[in-house]
């Protein structure tokens, strides 16, 4: 009787354990990636979201099962670069977050503050949105470190691409231009042709003192741009005709070409503006420094004034590269004397930069801090360096890059899913 009632006593302990148990599962797994997992709410608030989405683009959403799958697949995808983002260390810190919600809510046209209103009258909590962007940024920069270092672009490739017409339209410039077209006939008689050509010539001479081009487009261009004054608008001079690029190529901003003949009649072209293409000058500046940096026995004052005694022997004659070697802290440089070679932009720290760009050739600057430590510098020589051929292969060279990421990236997401453990629930 005694085992009886302490047997029916545990029937009531575990059945009130199973009610509560029942009453607390407000979520379940749905998926197990690795050694994490998928739940139930964040796939509905996945699901939630999208199906909002394609209702504002109204768009005809797919069957809800099908929607679902592709859903779970992509939170599986992300928990695997999660995963990797996190055992290598990547960390998102609170000022990058709140830097990346400021830009979402400014895309969107709102402050902060009113971007945080609408999300509590949607009924998504700030805490929710944070960690989704936090993910967001991991994933990126994962997806960035992994796929960049696949990605190979060869000199040779890099060539092929810009004697391509498809390079070609990447280094060629865009040209603003009007035109006034005189037609002649493909069965036309000479006659008839040199009447064309003088009246061309006739509006050339016009224009050269002083007559209003669109005015004369108006009343005499048979383009279809005539209405418009003749007016082109930007063209990519790749993109034009070689009869008519080389005659723009010689033409300077505001003038217009002679009248150039075509199979369509004679042309008269006026270059209004013109943008990319051209040299690119950069200044250079030819910079040796010394750095020092505080440490337990020298704090930023003695730091300083240290500096201030190396620059005064520099002064009194004693040679900036032996003091350089000496006494830099800049292993990188201090063998070379502190030398830097020639400078690009954004090549220093902005502390450095400024003072280098402010300072005469032979100067000595006084000592100044950056996050490295306290510096002088000399500049020795500047010079304007045309980088053109050197942007155009930078921008040539990033254009292919970006093309390969996006086919790396699918290969790399399926690879990295092939050596995942998942296992799904539903």
């Amino acid at each position: 009787m005694k085992n009886f009632k302490f047997a029916i006593a545990w029937v009531c302990i575990v059945a009130c354990s199973l009610s509560n148990a029942q009453v607390k599962i407000l979520d379940k797994i749905i998926a197990i990636v690795d050694d994490d997992v998928v739940l139930q709410s964040e796939l509905n608030r996945r699901m939630s979201s999208i199906m909002k989405q394609i209702k504002q683009s109204n768009t005809i959403a797919p069957p809800e099962d099908l929607l679902r799958k592709q859903v779970l697949d992509r939170l599986i995808s992300e928990r695997i670069q999660l995963s990797i983002g996190y055992n290598a260390g990547v960390r998102i810190s609170d000022d990058e977050l709140n830097q990346a919600i400021g830009r979402v809510a400014a895309s969107n046209n709102l402050s902060i503050d009113q971007y945080i209103d609408r999300l509590t009258m949607e009924g998504t909590s700030l805490s929710i949105i944070r960690e989704e962007v936090r993910h967001e940024l991991i994933i990126m920069r994962v997806q960035q470190a992994s796929i960049m270092r696949r990605i190979r672009v060869s000199d040779q490739e890099l060539n092929n691409f810009l004697n391509s017409e498809e390079g070609q339209l990447v280094s060629s410039p865009d040209v603003n231009i009007g035109q006034i077209l005189l037609a002649v006939s493909s069965n036309a008689s000479k006659a008839n042709i040199d009447r064309v050509s003088n009246q061309a010539m006739d509006l050339y001479q016009q224009i050269q003192d002083g007559k209003d081009f669109k005015e004369l487009a108006l009343s005499y261009s048979m383009d279809q741009s005539a209405l418009q004054g003749g007016d082109l608008g930007w063209r990519n001079m790749a993109q034009l005709p070689k009869i008519f690029s080389q005659e723009i190529d010689l033409l300077t901003l505001g003038t217009v070409s002679e009248p150039i003949r075509s199979a369509a009649g004679f042309h008269l072209i006026k270059l209004y503006d013109r943008r990319g293409g051209d040299a690119k000058l950069i200044e250079q500046n030819l910079v040796k420094h010394i750095l020092l940096e505080p440490n337990a026995l020298r704090n930023k004052l003695e730091t300083k004034k240290f500096l201030q005694q190396i620059k005064n022997q520099v002064l009194a004659g004693e040679d900036f590269e032996q003091l350089a070697k000496a006494h830099s802290e800049d292993k990188s440089s201090a063998l070379d004397g502190g030398n830097l070679g020639w400078s690009t932009p954004g090549m220093f720290v902005p502390e450095f930069e400024a003072t280098m760009n402010n300072i005469a050739i032979g100067e000595i600057s006084e000592p100044f801090e950056s996050q490295f430590g306290w510096h002088i510098l000399q500049v020795t020589d500047r010079r304007q360096q045309d980088f053109s051929e050197e942007i155009l292969r930078n921008r040539a060279q990033n254009l292919i890059r970006q093309r390969k990421y996006d086919e790396e990236l699918q290969v790399w997401l399926q690879e990295i899913k092939d050596e995942a453990f998942i296992e799904i629930k539903i």
